[in-house]
């Protein structure tokens, strides 16, 4: 028989047809009785129908107006605090006890009281509301930053007779702005004053100058007692804005202040009463009083409202007999075992470190700084046989002595990252630059020379032209011909990407990171301190309480109160682990108040949420990534981040940041918000070395002016080498012994072209940590 072809592993196969349409039945034998998940759910799904959906959309719309209707019910009343209420000016001389004055006399049944601290309080049986009004004292920015804190309102008040907002006004709208405005109010007064026919354009001026900060508010009059009538009316229906930097705490308004001394008389218990607002309080956390500092709680007594919004004739002889037996109520009494510490600080054991036996040269530099340090008085002409026998006097001071403690100066000023005039710098011991400021009527010129300060306009002429340096030719300095490149530099390293290149951030940290506290996890530590907050047992919001504050040093409190008898005193709870200290990182912008550029480790002027403080910080660059490039300057009209050594606060959070005059007046520089606390942020400083072309041949070049020995150019071998056209190249070999060089580029290099040369190290704030209070009425600055 005749065998059949079978075909063999030559075969020609060729590709099937590819085609996009499948039949029903293909795609069933495909899928093989597969049922998608969608379609089986949807299968046991009852659709609904027309009327249905229509039906469940009306109850959700019912279900959020029965929502907001509740909220808006729950204000005001006696179950909830006042609306707390404060009144700025929008010019300096303007009074405004006159628009209180409305307020008091807009309702014949307002029940009207005072608290001891000026709190005035309004009660509307008909609105079934309550109204606090303080008013901070003018000109005083921290007074007024203090009050908008802890407000819920802010009452603008503008003059039709006199300028409507002035320059105070300005710097009024913009620190609210800043810190987080309140739920605005604004109202002109003196509109009944002005011609009939001109009012409306007055009460037009007045918009048009309000509405370049607040374009959605609408100015309000108050010139009679119907318009008291109706900003109260405003004030308790609007909407409040949500400032989550202190809603996620509890705070309070002193309006009862008692300071009650110790038997020993240096300590005492400050005694506040007032509404809480916020968050739960626990006793066994901390307060941060505004302008004092950080302090414990004994106990939270609760009191009888004070300012009820019933007259009490309504009340039984039962109830009147109960509040008398029922004065003070003990709510929490702090617990020793689990109150929370003041420690802000780590002490660093000295020993707790990894122990190593040191090398041959580190025992021959203990000896030889023993040689040194240690010095016998002998009579002349003793021998060392009998020098021996003499106790070791102290050390005195010679030129050794001082040399050795110059180097242990460079060495602190190295951990801590301060520039020396090696850096070619300027460093200004004052950092204190203010413009000339001139009378109305203006100085005249024979007496124009005594308002210059030569010394100021010299050191603002060296900081302006360091600063345009900077601008024009980043990070660029000269190698300096009296000492070798490779010790004037030993302490930067050569990265082959600055992006992308390791970084250990626990290297080489300076004594100070010892002293301080870092979370594992910030963000998961926040999310959880909010957590525990909001779960709290016991919530007495709105309830007017009198928390006892224990150890408050006396000559502390009156100075503080004697420099501020009228300052609202704010006090707010602190969360778990706020109290210590750690490196804070915080985002700023310039404002366009002040076109000077700020210099890093310049002494300024922070609020950051509820605390304020005195640091030096160090600025960098706001971007992505593991590293980020120091900023010598803060230049106007920038965005960067400030590091400095601060206490722990969790997010979100405001930021001020303030420059002190020399006639003590405070400018705002620049606003942000809190970026984190974390102390492995790498701030990486950079210098660039620079070169110009000798002699050109193809893709080498012999570069020269970079170094000036043939040391140096060995050292620095092993760096990348870039220029400013954008080539890429290295080191080849020395030539001569005069710091020329052969390098090998990419490509072939211009004569005009600069060859460069990156160096980086890290860089560290230093503690200049400094808590701020104010003074007086010209917002001086004390630390404690």
């Amino acid at each position: 028989m005749q065998q059949p072809h079978r075909s063999g592993t030559l075969k020609q196969s060729n590709k099937a047809h590819k085609s996009r349409h499948r039949s029903k039945r293909g795609i069933s034998a495909a899928v093989k009785g597969k049922v998608n998940v969608k379609e089986f759910v949807r299968r046991n799904r009852r659709e609904l129908k027309k009327d249905e959906r229509r039906h469940q959309a009306l109850q959700i719309r019912k279900n959020k107006r029965d929502e907001v209707l509740s909220k808006k019910r729950a204000l005001g009343g006696n179950r909830n605090p006042p609306f707390l209420v404060c009144v700025v000016p929008l010019n300096a001389q303007l009074d405004v006890q006159s628009a209180l004055a409305i307020l008091r006399t807009c309702s014949d049944g307002a029940l009207i009281s005072q608290s001891e601290n000026g709190v005035l309080h309004i009660g509307l049986p008909n609105f079934k509301q309550r109204f606090s009004f303080i008013c901070p004292e003018v000109e005083n920015e921290f007074s007024l930053l203090d009050a908008l804190k802890i407000a819920d309102t802010a009452l603008y008040v503008s003059s039709a007779l006199d300028e409507p907002v002035d320059e105070w006004g300005e710097k009024v709208l913009a620190l609210s702005m800043a810190q987080g405005m309140p739920t605005p109010v604004v109202v002109a007064m003196d509109i009944e004053g002005v011609n009939p026919k001109k009012r409306t354009t007055e009460k037009q001026n007045v918009q048009k100058l309000v509405s370049k900060w607040l374009p959605d508010e609408k100015v309000m009059q108050l010139d009679k007692s119907s318009d008291g009538l109706n900003v109260l009316r405003r004030i308790g229906n609007q909407k409040r804005n949500i400032l989550h930097h202190r809603e996620k705490r509890p705070y309070m308004l002193a309006e009862e202040v008692e300071y009650v001394p110790d038997a020993e008389g240096d300590h005492g218990t400050l005694k506040v009463s007032g509404y809480l607002r916020g968050m739960p309080l626990n006793a066994n956390g901390l307060v941060h009083i505004a302008g004092l500092g950080d302090f414990q709680m004994s106990r939270i007594d609760g009191l009888d409202d004070p300012h009820p919004l019933s007259t009490g004739k309504e009340n039984t002889k039962s109830d009147s007999m109960e509040a008398e037996s029922i004065k003070v109520q003990v709510l929490q009494v702090a617990d020793p075992a689990k109150q929370e510490s003041l420690v802000s600080e780590n002490i660093p054991d000295p020993m707790d470190a990894e122990q190593t036996w040191p090398t041959e040269e580190e025992i021959e530099q203990a000896n030889l700084e023993t040689q040194k340090k240690k010095v016998k008085k002998v009579p002349k002409g003793w021998s060392d046989y009998q020098a021996a026998w003499i106790v070791e006097s102290d050390a005195e001071e010679d030129g050794s002595d001082s040399a050795s403690g110059d180097d242990d100066e460079d060495n602190e000023e190295f951990m801590s990252c301060e520039e020396d005039n090696s850096d070619q710098e300027e460093n200004n011991e004052d950092n204190d630059f203010e413009s000339v400021t001139e009378s109305v009527m203006g100085p005249t010129d024979d007496r124009y020379d005594e308002t210059i300060d030569v010394q100021e306009e010299h050191e603002m002429l060296q900081k302006l032209a360091a600063a345009k340096e900077d601008q024009q030719f980043p990070d660029e300095v000269d190698t300096p011909q009296d000492m070798p490149a490779r010790e004037r530099f030993m302490r930067y390293r050569g990265l082959e990407s600055f992006r992308t290149s390791s970084w250990d951030p626990k290297e080489n940290l300076p004594e100070d990171y010892a002293r301080i506290f870092q979370f594992e996890n910030y963000e998961r530590t926040r999310r959880r301190v909010f957590k525990e907050n909001e779960d709290s047992l016991i919530n007495m919001y709105g309830s007017y309480i009198t928390i006892h504050i224990k150890n408050i040093r006396q000559d502390l409190w009156k100075s503080y109160h004697s420099a501020n008898p009228n300052a609202p005193l704010a006090i707010f709870g602190l969360l778990p682990h706020e109290q210590k200290m750690s490196v804070m990182n915080v985002v700023l912008k310039r404002t366009g108040a002040s076109d000077e550029p700020i210099k890093s480790k310049e002494r300024l002027i922070f609020q950051v949420g509820y605390r304020r403080f005195i640091v030096n910080p160090i600025f960098s660059q706001h971007t992505n990534g593991s590293k980020h490039k120091y900023e010598r300057f803060f230049q106007p009209a920038s965005t960067c981040v400030a590091s400095f050594f601060a206490p722990i606060q969790f997010s979100p959070s405001t930021v001020l940041c303030f420059k002190e005059k020399k006639n003590t007046k405070l400018q705002l520089v620049a606003t942000g918000v809190l970026l984190s606390c974390n102390p492995d942020r790498l701030i990486i400083k950079r210098i660039v070395l620079s070169g110009h072309p000798y002699k050109v041949h193809k893709k080498s070049a012999v570069i020269r002016f970079m170094f000036f020995n043939r040391e140096d150019v060995q050292y620095f071998k092993p760096c990348k080498l870039r220029t400013k056209y954008g080539r890429i190249g290295h080191i080849k070999e020395p030539l001569g012994t005069h710091g020329h060089m052969k390098c090998v580029f990419d490509g072939q290099l211009k004569s005009q072209d600069t060859v460069l040369l990156n160096l980086y190290k890290r860089m560290f704030p230093k503690w200049t940590y400094e808590n701020c209070i104010v003074t007086n009425r010209d917002s001086d600055a004390m630390t404690e």
